[in-house]
């Protein structure tokens, strides 16, 4: 395989000069150049980069600090090394080039060994500096999948349990994450409803019923309604989901995944007027993801089918949910989860687990 050339955009507004540059390193780099300090920006952002700017201190209508602030102020030339080249020769000038992330400076007139030197030099860091990248890059996409393999294996293991629930993993983390998303459209949320903070919530909404590993199958599985001390038994599955969570949590710390997860397992039967369980916690006492958590659980359960019930049409649910505003549910959320209606009905057919709940949320 031909290796590729690095490439050296050089800008200077002097012919004779290019002409030297290129002269000293024509032989071993792919060289473009510019007369100006515009065509040297457009230059610099064209695909592909360049490796490395040698880049005039004295231009005309835009000098070279202006080009080198413009092409570190653009994450697209950001990473890009600068050199100055100058006939300047002055402690502030050359504070002023670093300053503005320029790397090194080249005195004219030009010494071609040393031209030759200081660019190879920094093309080599340069290439450490990617390797090193690309590691962490690898690294971080690595741990992201160990991440994702186990909140998956966990789920996994609850459904397992639970052969009812089906899709419901599928559909609860993607409601989730529809309310959260449309309620990080309210000021108030924006900072607490990041991009990071709506992934994990999406992540790990699935181990909300973890907890259901530490139930009897035969209070889990039961066909029938369940007895006042069976129910008892049911609800603490919000129990053994914190407890099975916390010890990653205190590993890891409580803004991990896993923080995360233990937060939905043990709020998210919590209600709003402070008749859920386990705490009997009410309004913004519980976590917000134990809240969203809630709605989402409730609908899911409405238009799913189960050995006791039928699924429910996209309709009732959502009148359901309407009732249980500000005693089961957060307004807020209720209010919110109003405006995206249509993307739950959407969502629960695309992951349907029957036919006949299929049929029923297409009628709508």
């Amino acid at each position: 395989m031909k290796q590729v050339k690095p490439k050296i955009l050089i800008a200077d507004d002097v012919p004779e000069n290019i002409d030297v540059l290129m002269g000293s390193l024509g032989g071993e780099y792919a060289i473009i150049a510019a007369k100006d300090g515009e065509k040297a920006l457009a230059l610099a952002r064209q695909e592909p980069r360049p490796d490395l700017i040698l880049l005039d201190v004295m231009m005309p209508r835009m000098d070279g600090y202006e080009v080198c602030r413009l092409l570190k102020a653009d994450p697209a030339t950001a990473a890009i090394p600068v050199l100055f080249i100058t006939a300047l020769d002055s402690y502030e000038e050359e504070s002023k080039g670093l300053a503005l992330g320029a790397l090194d400076y080249i005195a004219k007139p030009f010494q071609p060994d040393l031209v030759k030197a200081r660019v190879a030099n920094h093309l080599e860091l340069k290439r450490h500096r990617d390797h090193l990248e690309e590691l962490v890059a690898d690294r971080t996409r690595e741990l992201t999948l160990t991440r994702d393999v186990t909140i998956f294996t966990l789920a996994n293991l609850a459904e397992a349990r639970d052969p009812e629930t089906g899709g419901h993993i599928r559909r609860t983390q993607t409601y989730v994450r529809l309310l959260a998303e449309k309620l990080a459209e309210l000021p108030r949320f924006a900072s607490i409803l990041d991009t990071r903070a709506i992934e994990l919530l999406y992540k790990t909404a699935p181990l909300h019923d973890v907890g259901k590993v530490g139930v009897p199958d035969a209070i889990l599985l039961k066909p029938g309604k369940l007895t006042d001390e069976e129910f008892e038994e049911i609800k603490k599955h919000t129990s053994y989901g914190r407890d099975a969570l916390a010890g990653g949590v205190r590993e890891l710390g409580e803004s991990s995944f896993l923080g995360y997860a233990m937060e939905i397992a043990y709020s998210h039967h919590e209600k709003w007027d402070g008749s859920g369980y386990p705490l009997g916690i009410k309004g913004e006492e519980i976590p917000l993801s134990g809240r969203l958590m809630a709605l989402a659980d409730v609908y899911d359960a409405l238009i799913s089918k189960r050995v006791y019930k039928p699924p429910f049409p996209h309709a009732k649910a959502v009148a359901i949910i309407k009732d249980g505003r500000g005693t089961h549910f957060d307004p807020l959320l209720v209010d919110t989860f109003f405006e995206i209606a249509e993307s739950f009905r959407q969502t629960a057919l695309k992951f349907a687990d029957f036919e006949e709940e299929r049929i029923i949320l297409a009628k709508e």
